[in-house]
């Protein structure tokens, strides 16, 4: 039976919106899940739901704008009511590794200033252990040789490392983040510790974020063949 991953997407996305509330302050999240919740937001924004988004990045941006959903920025409201975002994988404990969009940090802040996230996916991204999907480390492009050095260093101090490799974008240069920002994705196979493994990350000169997202979400819907599966963190 051929699955329709974008069909699941959407559904994800509809049981969110069930969460959003009228006068809500939302933090809008970046990927192919998370826009299918942008275009379902702006469904029951044009029907009269009145809702203020600060979106994690510039093509979320260019979606909510398109799809009549207001917006504004964390410099104009400091906290968001709940953030509505995609994993690329999301563990029991509802760890999640993001970033194959490029998005980590802004999605970070804003999974940060809000009082709950909820993740949607379909529920290929659901994972006994984080790993397998590559983890995104955003980094300054000065002094990279030197911080990518420091990365593989700390990844062997933690568990056995994998390849390093510099995310590219268009051909023969590296990806550039919304932030100015490069990436490398590690390829890792499993994370044994991710608390650890985060926290050692964050600590090296370089490394603007990570995308390891410990203890941020609250909860996830997970969309599969058999229907919609909500999970709670314990």
């Amino acid at each position: 039976m051929q699955v329709n991953m974008d069909g699941l997407k959407r559904q994800a996305a509809a049981r969110a919106l069930e969460h959003v509330r009228d006068g809500m302050k939302l933090g809008l999240g970046t990927g192919s899940t998370a826009k299918h919740f942008v275009e379902l937001l702006g469904e029951r924004v044009r029907a009269g739901l009145r809702v203020i988004g600060v979106p994690t990045s510039e093509a979320t941006r260019a979606d909510a704008v398109k799809c009549g959903i207001p917006l504004t920025t964390l410099d104009e409201i400091d906290r968001l009511d709940l953030t509505v975002d995609g994993a690329d994988e999301i563990d029991p404990s509802l760890n999640l590794i993001k970033g194959g969009g490029g998005a980590l940090l802004r999605e970070k802040i804003v999974a940060a200033a809000s009082d709950r996230m909820i993740v949607i996916a379909d529920d290929s991204k659901w994972v006994e252990v984080l790993g397998r999907f590559p983890l995104p480390i955003e980094v300054a492009p000065f002094g990279f040789s030197a911080t990518r050095r420091a990365v593989e260093n700390t990844i062997a101090a933690l568990q056995r490392g994998g390849p390093l490799v510099l995310r590219q974008g268009k051909v023969g240069h590296a990806f550039v983040t919304d932030g100015g920002h490069w990436i490398i994705d590690a390829a890792l196979d499993r994370i044994d510790d991710p608390k650890a493994m985060a926290e050692a990350l964050s600590g090296i000169p370089g490394v603007m974020e990570h995308g390891l997202f410990i203890g941020l979400a609250q909860m996830a819907i997970l969309a599969g063949p058999d229907g919609v599966t909500v999970v709670e963190r314990p």
